[in-house]
């Protein structure tokens, strides 16, 4: 277990002691890559950064902890000029953290966007070395570690140097059980109930159980003790070519120079089997997918008042609108009043508080919203009623709340 976590609470922890500053509250997003995500993309420091009036500085244990990326690092210093905050690196390795205030001169503007751009650096470096050491993983069908597709465990290689893949016993029985109900004619919501009910861990908390981890985890910004089985987390199980034995990636199975499956552990369905439960589900979709939305503007924004869940767009067959619908059936648990709306309704609602909010015409965007801390509340509507329910909203059923304004 990394024991990275404590070295840097330790080292922030001293230095707003060096610097005579009251540490407040911490905002850890362990799992978080800062090359993928900028500071504002991050679900427990974007909420701080959206309160700038409630302190006076953030300190981070070194730059490439906040910014693993010049661009990143141009923002997060303007936004500390515009919100009048100072940004403190501890930079153990120094003898004075690196202070930028919103005054800050150029040394110290040119020193943090030094550091920003070699960390930037640095992880480009580090993902062609990790790329390249998979690849050869890939070829030798060795496992490189990450989670262990469903229904295996991790086993020493056969050569002696490193991993395979083994069946493990507890959740080959599961797979073969799935496969089982979906040749029934059960649905994968049907099944993903039924393994609820059994207590049955999904992939990621089997994966954590397995390597000695505690279950759960943090999800869109709450907290689970276990997460929960899904139609879409079946799915991706029952469609891994992993279940023939088959080295995977990016979803697609990995050949030899003769074009033979690389495979890294023993099947657990043999080809004919996988291919029969590929036509089932198949002929389930149809083949048809409907083209999703390039942007579902309220996605992260719009929340069911029954079960406080997110709300997705979902198109309607023979209509040329789609609405946001409550999807806790979905997510393997369900809502004592699921709302839904139209989506163009709920768009124009929210664009039309939001500028009455900020008294702007600027476009208002997905990003936008959730930067600003937009949260729009649907409560389920009643059944029936007149033409005037085809006029728009009833805007009783909405509430509109801005984090960034009272």
């Amino acid at each position: 277990m990394t024991t990275s976590p404590g070295r840097q609470r330790a080292c922030i922890q001293q230095c707003t002691e060096q610097l005579g500053f009251t540490l407040i509250a911490e905002a850890a997003d362990l799992g978080v890559s800062a090359r993928k995500m900028s500071p504002f993309e991050r679900p427990s420091l974007s909420a701080w950064l959206r309160r700038p009036d409630a302190y006076d500085a953030i300190v981070w244990s070194h730059v490439d902890r906040a910014v693993r990326s010049a661009t990143h690092m141009t923002e997060l210093i303007e936004w500390g000029r515009q919100h009048a905050t100072t940004l403190v690196f501890a930079m153990p390795e120094e003898r004075q953290p690196l202070v930028v205030t919103p005054r800050a001169d150029g040394a110290a503007v040119r020193q943090g966007m030094a550091l920003a751009y070699a960390a930037e650096q640095e992880a480009r470096a580090q993902s062609a070395r990790l790329t390249s050491a998979h690849e050869a993983l890939r070829a030798t069908g060795r496992y490189g570690g990450g989670l262990v597709p469903f229904g295996y465990k991790k086993a020493p290689h056969s050569s002696g140097v490193g991993w395979c893949l083994a069946p493990d016993p507890e959740t080959v029985t599961v797979v073969r059980a799935i496969v089982d109900d979906v040749h029934a004619g059960l649905s994968l919501v049907a099944i993903a109930l039924k393994l609820e009910s059994a207590g049955v861990l999904v992939p990621r908390d089997r994966h954590a159980q397995l390597q000695g981890r505690p279950t759960g985890g943090r999800r869109h910004g709450r907290d689970f003790e276990r997460f929960r089985w899904t139609a879409g987390s079946l799915c991706k199980i029952l469609r891994t070519p992993a279940l023939m034995g088959h080295r995977v990636h990016k979803g697609k199975t990995v050949r030899d120079s003769e074009n033979a499956p690389v495979l890294i552990g023993p099947p657990l369905l043999t080809e004919a089997e996988f291919q029969a439960l590929q036509n089932i589900l198949d002929t389930r979709s149809n083949g048809v997918h409907r083209k999703r939305r390039e942007t579902s503007l309220l996605i992260g924004v719009a929340h069911c008042a029954g079960c406080g869940g997110r709300m997705y767009f979902a198109t309607r067959k023979a209509y040329t609108y789609g609405d946001y619908v409550c999807r806790a059936s979905a997510r393997g648990t369900t809502c004592p009043a699921p709302a839904a709306i139209r989506a163009s309704w709920l768009d124009e609602y929210t664009v039309s508080r939001y500028r009455e909010s900020v008294v702007s015409d600027d476009e208002v965007t997905r990003e936008r919203l959730i930067r600003d801390g937009v949260h729009v509340s649907v409560a389920k509507g009643r059944s029936g009623g007149g033409p005037e329910q085809r006029t728009g909203p009833d805007t009783s059923r909405l509430t509109f709340t801005i984090e960034s304004r009272p």
